[in-house]
């Protein structure tokens, strides 16, 4: 009895086969609205952070972008060598990254980016890099 519910199961798992995980699809959305960002894999919620992104005078660009590049230990070349570690790019200089000025998450405060919580920030970093970067999105929404 054993020994047949065994290849049932068995039969009935190898019709599904695995999904490698570079295959992954993983979404982080960001609403501008709400200085949010919801990660999700495979189409399930796994994080809902807050961010920060672009302040008065500057703009966060809306769309639908894959992740460019990562570079953990980045620096602005355009804002005084300002630190972006854990940095996602997805828009030419736009990145999502941290930030080590934490009372300002949850409302908007930097020059355009999406900033982070620093762990959080290297989470959705370890993520892009697990997941790949073609498999990694970005979508930003008002």
């Amino acid at each position: 009895m054993r020994h047949t519910f065994l290849t049932v199961l068995i039969a009935a798992l190898m019709q599904f086969p695995a999904q490698p995980l570079s295959a992954a699809n993983l979404v982080a959305k960001i609403s501008l609205s709400s200085q949010t960002m919801v990660v999700k894999q495979d189409g399930v919620v796994m994080y809902r952070w807050k961010v920060s992104t672009a302040r008065k005078g500057y703009v966060t660009p809306k769309g639908s972008w894959k992740a460019k590049w990562l570079s953990r230990n980045h620096r602005s070349r355009k804002y005084d060598n300002a630190p972006m570690p854990y940095a996602v790019f997805f828009n030419g200089g736009y990145a999502v990254h941290a930030t080590y000025d934490l009372k300002r998450l949850g409302r908007p405060a930097s020059h355009g980016c999406v900033r982070l919580h620093p762990d959080n920030a290297a989470e959705f970093f370890a993520l892009a890099r697990e997941h790949g970067l073609g498999n990694t999105r970005i979508v930003i929404t008002r």
